[in-house]
């Protein structure tokens, strides 16, 4: 079994077992909080990671017995938690159980059970990372920035300005995915990038064009500008979705018209489409 040491063995020097059925870093981090308190000793830390059976634990116990040791232990399997209890105390081995009592009287308020599988919180680091990822995916290659970045993506939003693409990009990264996305603009040819990525993977935004110019003035507006200028007048934006739409037909991806949604409606629509299509979980 996998035994890690904090430093060289010293004759007399107390010794602590920190196991875990998991890597071991929890019951670790406690012993080395704990030991920090006492100034003019130094320990012998030994973490025991991976521990998931009855004849592990019968041996490090009889280890601790000889080497006159404690036992500090986060342990979530009940059976080889109590087995460690029992052990330990058949052979008077002092041991602190560390989660026990924890999911005990959490178990006991709530009235909900505990899922007993060891490492769930490295799961849960494991996905925070992959969402922080995707966040820093969805800044980098937002708004046409980067096209090479297209292809690398697992979503590729598209369709005219103020459709909401940069919001619904940044909720879907939350969601773990890496989304790019791309302004549709009359005069500026989509990049080549965009044709190779599976059609399956582009979602189209379309809306009411007397919609988007309510809100195109209301944007000229907030910035301090006259609601005179082409970016907000009806004919030059139902030019734009004409020519975001025949981009679309072309690409042959699935459209959403986003009209009189929120972003999470939106989002909710693509997010069931992924899981048709990929069999993607959220």
């Amino acid at each position: 079994m996998p035994k890690e040491r904090e430093g060289p063995i010293i004759a007399n020097q107390p010794i602590i077992y920190a196991i875990s059925d998991s890597i071991g870093e929890t019951s670790e981090s406690v012993v080395r909080a704990t030991t920090s308190q006492f100034v003019q000793e130094k320990f012998d830390i030994i973490r025991v990671p991976y521990v998931n059976s009855i004849e592990q634990i019968d041996k490090i116990v009889q280890e601790a017995k000889e080497s006159n040791a404690v036992i500090c232990y986060t342990i979530v399997s009940p059976e080889i938690r109590a087995e460690v209890a029992r052990k330990t105390q058949e052979l008077n081995v002092t041991a602190v159980d560390i989660l026990g009592p924890v999911l005990t009287a959490i178990e006991k308020t709530s009235g909900l059970t505990p899922k007993n599988q060891p490492g769930l919180i490295h799961a849960l680091d494991h996905e925070y990372f992959k969402r922080v990822a995707a966040v820093e995916f969805a800044i980098k290659y937002d708004d046409g920035k980067n096209p090479w970045g297209l292809t690398k993506a697992d979503l590729v939003i598209i369709g005219v300005s103020r459709t909401s693409k940069t919001p619904l990009s940044m909720y879907l990264a939350n969601k773990q995915l890496k989304v790019a996305n791309v302004p549709l603009v009359p005069e500026i040819p989509p990049p080549e990038e965009l044709f190779k990525v599976p059609n399956n993977r582009i979602i189209g935004l379309l809306i009411d064009p007397h919609k988007l110019n309510e809100i195109r003035i209301a944007r000229l507006k907030a910035m301090g500008l006259g609601d005179t200028a082409n970016y907000a007048d009806l004919r030059r934006i139902e030019e734009e979705l004409d020519y975001a739409r025949a981009i679309m037909q072309r690409l042959h991806c699935m459209i959403i018209n986003v009209s009189n949604r929120a972003i999470e409606e939106t989002a909710s629509l693509i997010l069931e489409y992924l899981r048709k299509n990929f069999d993607f979980e959220y």
